[in-house]
């Protein structure tokens, strides 16, 4: 018995993770590699295979603890810290499917080094398992590298959002990194197609956005002055064409479906979008209306300028528009007469 509870209470360091056995009780030790992370993402790298919502269950039972105290999932981990899991059991039935890896050519490379790879997501691709989709961009880039030790994303996409995405590759430049969004160190531009005749050049639009579930358990997102976030986007036209209108966009603060609320708040759904869109319009434009269908949002991260957080080198990231987006533009300017 008393090998048994000493074994028990032997401290793993958070880099030899791999040793925690689903088991027992396993106590981990916070290194600089997990500083920073919320502990429910921390909890899915060190045990691997479990699925996601058997790790809240776990946390929401306060079986997870850190320091022996209950913890939340969304809390951040400092080095230092111990982390008591608990043995973790469930039927092969219940674990995770394996992420299969992506190709280079579904998920082309912006610009790689040692601590940042930017990748251009497409359409349709969710940043991360969860909602009902059993892996996402992340787990499928962890696939895809089984030798990167590390790789967690930076910021995230809508899933019918297309364009640049950071993901980490060290534990230093995701901290600083997240330090820099949180200052407003990142200038993130995105190109939209709107409905509707825009009206000014450039508008400045900071109605607070307040996140919330509908009865059937889907994210939403609603301007309220009383419960909202600030919030503050940036619209400048680049060609209007009557019917529809294409926009740059730059996000100042980074929340929750922040264009897609803000532009149809104006009275200019983006074009496809399924939740707050003009669902009509969307209908046509998918059968021809635009000159040729279109079947997507037509929301796309377009650039990234910010200063690397680990060289200090000053990077501008740009993402060409996917092919559908570029080809409806084309018609759009063709029929307005203007130069392809």
């Amino acid at each position: 018995m008393a090998e048994a509870r000493a074994d028990e209470k032997k401290i793993i360091p958070s880099g030899e993770a791999d040793s925690v056995s689903p088991e027992r009780v396993n106590y981990v030790q916070v290194g600089e590699d997990a500083e920073g992370q919320r502990v429910d993402n921390f909890l899915l790298r060190v045990v691997k295979g479990v699925p996601k919502s058997h790790i809240y269950r776990l946390l929401r039972s306060g079986e997870v603890r850190v320091n022996k105290k209950r913890t939340r999932a969304d809390a951040r981990l400092e080095p230092g810290d111990i982390v008591r899991i608990p043995p973790i059991r469930f039927s092969q039935k219940q674990a995770a499917p394996k992420a299969a890896p992506i190709a280079d050519d579904t998920l082309p490379i912006l610009f790689e080094d040692e601590h940042l790879l930017i990748v251009d997501k497409p359409a349709g691709l969710a940043c991360h398992g969860g909602s009902g989709i059993s892996f996402g961009l992340i787990e499928r880039l962890r696939a895809s590298r089984p030798n990167q030790p590390f790789l967690e994303l930076a910021h995230r996409l809508d899933r019918d959002t297309s364009g640049a995405i950071i993901v980490c590759k060290t534990r230093k430049a995701l901290v600083r990194l997240q330090a820099e969004m949180r200052e407003g160190g990142i200038e993130k531009h995105y190109r939209t197609l709107v409905k509707g005749d825009w009206v000014n050049d450039r508008q400045h639009v900071k109605l607070p956005l307040f996140k919330y579930v509908t009865r059937e358990g889907e994210r939403r997102v609603r301007v309220d002055e009383e419960k909202g976030a600030p919030s503050h986007s940036v619209f400048t036209l680049i060609r209007r064409y009557g019917d529809v209108s294409y926009l740059d966009v730059l996000l100042l603060t980074g929340r929750t479906h922040q264009i897609r609320v803000h532009a149809a708040s104006l009275g200019f759904p983006l074009v496809g979008d399924d939740k707050y869109g003009d669902f009509d319009f969307n209908r046509s434009v998918s059968k021809g209306a635009l000159g040729i269908p279109f079947h997507r949002m037509f929301l796309h991260s377009h650039s990234l300028a910010f200063t690397h957080p680990v060289t200090h080198e000053a990077l501008k990231i740009e993402s060409p528009l996917p092919k559908a987006c570029g080809e409806l533009l084309r018609i759009l300017n063709a029929r307005k007469g203007k130069a392809v």
